[in-house]
């Protein structure tokens, strides 16, 4: 996935990954030559934690 395709899929803007990329709290791009590109696979994965580690609403 582009940066472009991985912040439409996580709602954050390309300077809050980059971070979370230097603290180790979002997954590494591949180098592709000049190009970097995410995992798709690692990207949803990364979602779905978020997801499921977040406290749902009214549930205590």
């Amino acid at each position: 996935m582009p940066i472009n395709a991985v912040c439409e899929a996580t709602g954050y803007k390309k300077p809050t990954i980059y971070e979370w990329m230097r603290d180790g709290k979002f997954p590494r791009p591949i180098k592709n030559g000049r190009s970097v590109r995410w995992p798709s696979n690692e990207v949803d994965a990364w979602i779905k934690e978020r997801i499921t580690s977040c406290p749902r609403s009214g549930q205590q």
